[in-house]
């Protein structure tokens, strides 16, 4: 699942070119000092939104809050197996995030 995942991850970041994929050994992106979306080790895929649009997404999509080493990732929700396959609508919701991100005060 992780190497699958991580290869719809990559395909998604690919979508939005302003967006740039980092780490080695736990993959991400961040802007403006704020990371908005992982690969955990369990293959996992996270976005961070408002708290908001967090418990909007929760519903909408029937999942649920991101995990990174045992820890809830605030705003983060895992996106689903079957909206990963679906790039351009994953990126778009990459892209939200994104936007939540440039949003909030530098770090």
């Amino acid at each position: 699942m992780y190497e699958r995942n991580l290869k719809l991850y990559r395909q998604i970041i690919d979508k939005c070119p302003e967006i740039k994929l980092k780490g080695k050994t736990m993959p991400y992106t961040s802007a403006n000092g704020h990371m908005f979306s992982q690969l955990n080790k369990a293959g996992e895929i996270g976005f961070r939104f408002s708290e908001e649009v967090k418990e909007k997404y929760l519903e909408e999509l029937s999942t649920a809050v991101f995990k990174s080493y045992g820890a809830i990732m605030r705003g983060y929700i895992i996106i689903p197996v079957k909206l990963l396959e679906d790039i351009d609508t994953a990126a778009q919701l990459l892209q939200e995030s994104y936007q939540y991100v440039m949003n909030l005060p530098p770090k």
